[in-house]
């Protein structure tokens, strides 16, 4: 089996639409794929619909998630959740809560990109962004379009949008441990996203990774592309104290990176460890 469980849609900051991605994902060859958009639930009936959808004799199995914008201090982090219920009242409300702020943090981006020199606009992000909700990814295609920078990759350094970068504006992020709490209280399984992704800024040191592991964390994202091979030895050594499993997935975002469907993936007997934990909802197909 081929398990991909971290992919982006342009309900956040992919560029394919869910059913453009149930189809990259048949055509990627894999078994199983996650929608795990930021901070929404939007694309999932899509989704869903586009696995129903498919011809008869064509298995691949969804796995309804999101990725969750977190801070520890003063350091941004990312949790995967699986299969939680989207109707649970707090988990929900800290969604929106979020997806709220995007906007707010969105516009005040932008301007200080103008200040800074850089001829964009809120209505070309929006634009950009489509139904999706605005991210970072959205303004750093802009700066592309604007020939500010050359790829989306290098809008995200000090001189631009990474964290503490000269445009870089906070938004709401909730406590790790929170969320951590949130997503198990909605009957789903959180995964620590690319934990040891050094070159997006800061990351937090392993007694937080402990931490998290005793509020309920299920697993730590291992084989990440962001992650080089001494890190992924490190984050296993660290899941194998803690009792964590460790995933791997492509973190694809359409065209919006280079990454493809697939490039990593996880362990089928960790995908099955992960889903007998959830209680919030079920894989779909397959």
């Amino acid at each position: 089996m081929r398990i991909d469980l971290h992919a982006h849609s342009n309900a956040s900051d992919g560029t394919d639409t869910p059913a453009e991605l149930v189809a990259a994902a048949v055509g990627a060859g894999l078994d199983v794929v996650a929608l795990t958009d930021h901070d929404t639930v939007a694309g999932h009936t899509e989704a869903a619909d586009a696995v129903h959808a498919l011809p008869a004799g064509t298995r691949l199995t969804l796995v309804p998630g999101a990725e969750l914008s977190c801070v520890a201090g003063d350091i941004s982090m990312h949790l995967l959740a699986y299969l939680f219920d989207p109707a649970e009242p707090a988990f929900a409300a800290e969604r929106e809560l979020v997806r709220t702020d995007r906007f707010r943090r969105g516009r005040a981006i932008v301007e200080r990109c103008r200040e800074l020199g850089a001829d964009i606009s809120w209505e070309q992000v929006r634009r950009i962004a489509g139904e999706g909700s605005v991210g970072r990814p959205h303004i750093a295609s802009a700066l592309v379009e604007a020939g500010v920078v050359a790829s989306v990759s290098d809008a995200f350094t000090a001189d631009w949008l990474a964290n503490g970068g000269r445009a870089d504006v906070r938004k709401h992020e909730t406590d790790p441990v929170r969320a951590v709490r949130l997503v198990r209280a909605a009957g789903g399984v959180p995964v620590f996203a690319h934990p040891g992704a050094a070159k997006r800024g800061r990351t937090v040191s392993d007694q937080v990774i402990a931490e998290l592991a005793a509020a309920g964390l299920a697993a730590l994202e291992v084989d990440h592309i962001d992650h080089d091979e001494p890190t992924r030895a490190h984050l296993r050594g660290l899941a194998a104290e803690l009792g964590l499993l460790t995933t791997g997935s492509s973190d694809y975002h359409g065209s919006r990176k280079t990454v493809r469907l697939g490039e990593h993936t996880t362990d089928p007997q960790v995908y099955e460890a992960l889903v007998e934990q959830a209680t919030g909802a079920k894989p779909i197909g397959g």
